[in-house]
């Protein structure tokens, strides 16, 4: 079992199944629902996936007919994704989770679509908290 929270923790949800097909996307969409170079999404049974939601800060969305981005509307964290033309699977985003996976991506897609400033090969140096050299 999986678990994971928003920012600021209204939306607690648990994950009672696998994640598959994960894939970091680079398509503009995705780079600006996610404000970064990428967003890591995953397939999940929607049956799976029991959120708990007190505060009633979940909304969505609905970026074309049928497609919906769920959201916390208090944080901005984006949970998960759905599609009418496939009601049983949810696309979650793996950042909103607390807990370690066991699967990995399987793929970069987009590529093309990619940030100019996102190298997928640069090696950067790698820190274990602030970048080196900030206050």
């Amino acid at each position: 079992m999986y678990k994971g929270s928003c920012l600021c923790g209204s939306i607690q949800l648990s994950l009672n199944g696998g994640v598959t097909d994960i894939i970091h996307c680079h398509c503009s969409l995705c780079r600006k629902a996610s404000g970064s170079a990428y967003a890591t999404n995953g397939f999940i049974d929607a049956e799976d996936l029991k959120l708990i939601d007190n505060d009633k800060t979940l909304t969505f969305y609905e970026s074309s007919e049928g497609k919906r981005k769920y959201f916390c509307q208090t944080c901005g964290s984006p949970i998960y994704s759905s599609n009418s033309q496939s009601p049983k699977r949810f696309r979650l985003r793996l950042g909103i989770l607390d807990t370690d996976i066991s699967e990995r991506p399987i793929s970069h897609n987009f590529v093309t679509s990619k940030a100019n400033w996102d190298d997928l090969d640069a090696e950067l140096p790698r820190s274990e908290k602030h970048e080196a050299g900030r206050k």
